[in-house]
């Protein structure tokens, strides 16, 4: 069998998309906190920003894209080439 397997294709697809989302994070995070923070210094009654906000938010977001492009990468890696010949 000749060409790239579908879990490498979805592999190289994924780290590279994943890539950027971490970079994205790493530029939301600390500017999220400052505006955060910011803003409920002018409540009376404030909660304290943990760490575990920042952490599940990540994690949530890195979920998500992960099994987007996954998805999106297999249903792709899957198609049939003459089929998509063939419309153009």
């Amino acid at each position: 069998m000749l060409g790239a397997s579908v879990p490498g294709i979805s592999f190289l697809l994924a780290n590279n998309f994943l890539k950027i989302v971490v970079l994205a994070m790493l530029v939301a995070f600390p500017t999220a906190w400052l505006v955060m923070s910011r803003w409920l210094d002018g409540f009376v009654y404030r909660i304290q920003m943990e760490w575990w906000m920042f952490a599940l938010a990540g994690a949530a977001t890195l979920v998500i894209a992960l099994l987007t492009v996954s998805y999106q990468s297999i249903r792709s890696a899957l198609a049939n080439p003459i089929e998509s010949l063939r419309t153009e």
